[in-house]
């Protein structure tokens, strides 16, 4: 496991408030549980803790980007196979899974057919989704919300509960072409927040929470975009629940953040890495060693356990 990486004042692109884990190139393969609305986790293969159940798992992938053909994976197809195959070998089922963003690269019919394609050998209950940009067809998100918005709000957006957690999907990277007025790439939005204060009024303080979105709830990296602007908004309307778990994507590495109650988790790409923050520019890293590209892409899997303290992230490979 990596050490949390102690951050300077004038360090960039990391929230100076909060502990930072970057694992960013380490592998993938988390298994979080769910019982009591406390999260914990484990590698894939590690045994659980004998005298913890969990009430449920569920699984995180995100970045598929069903299309792309090129250096460091010129078939990313095979890998989201890959990765279901690793979700179907886990000792339990999974709930279900949590898609975040960039299901295709272009948001192209044949590639969302292509990604439905891999993605229904998947045996978990359902996949759940948020669009990312590349999801977004410059036509009101006609492509993706044909598929995947049936009871959705606005451009994507609803929530769920299961065994007394609360999810809640946010989209935030509309685009000026997506009729979403004053979105944009890393914006949540007055419509949506109105929307998500509404949602989350009927919850007692006590109610576990989980929130999904594609981009990064918090400042990464502000030059690449990876960062929603208005967060804070998002954030001030969940901070009075005991356990708040943000599930994103978008920078296709693992980033964590303990903030009070919060705890803040990208997920690797199932495709592709991208650059470290800040090193070099965003995009695929298309230079990897031979051999090397399954050791730098994958999944999560989450699940709840009863036990105190913070959620913890420990990383194996796809190899």
């Amino acid at each position: 496991m990596t050490p949390p990486v102690n951050t300077q004042p004038d360090a960039d692109g990391i929230d100076r408030r909060g502990m930072l884990r970057c694992m960013a190139w380490v592998g993938t393969g988390v298994i979080w549980t769910v019982s009591g609305g406390v999260a914990a986790s484990r590698a894939f293969g590690a045994p659980a803790a004998p005298d913890k159940k969990a009430t449920f798992s569920f699984v995180q992938i995100s970045d598929s980007h069903l299309g792309f053909a090129k250096e460091p994976n010129k078939d990313v197809a095979a890998t989201l196979r890959t990765t279901v195959a690793r979700i179907n070998a886990l000792p339990e089922p999974p709930a279900f899974v949590l898609h975040t963003g960039d299901v295709t690269h272009l948001a192209k019919p044949a590639e969302f057919d292509a990604a439905a394609e891999v993605l229904k050998g998947v045996k978990a209950g359902t996949v759940h989704y948020v669009p990312g940009e590349h999801d977004f067809d410059g036509d009101g998100n006609k492509e993706y919300l044909e598929r995947y918005g049936k009871g959705t709000q606005g451009l994507g957006w609803y929530s769920f509960d299961h065994k007394g957690v609360h999810f809640v999907a946010l989209v935030n990277v509309a685009d000026a072409k997506s009729g979403s007025g004053a979105g944009g790439l890393g914006t949540i939005g007055a419509d949506q927040l109105a929307w998500l204060k509404k949602d989350l009024a009927g919850l007692k303080d006590s109610a576990p929470v989980v929130v999904f979105a594609h981009v990064p709830l918090w400042t990464v990296h502000e030059k690449w975009g990876w960062g929603t602007r208005d967060a804070e908004q998002a954030l001030e309307l969940l901070k009075r629940f005991g356990s708040v778990t943000v599930l994103n994507g978008h920078i296709h590495q693992v980033l964590q953040k303990v903030e009070g109650k919060v705890t803040f988790h990208t997920a690797r790409s199932t495709a592709f890495p991208q650059s470290e923050p800040g090193k070099g520019t965003p995009g695929p890293v298309r230079d990897l060693p031979a051999g090397k590209l399954k050791s730098v892409i994958g999944l999560t899997t989450v699940s709840y356990l009863e036990t105190p303290g913070s959620l913890a992230v420990v990383d194996s490979t796809l190899e």
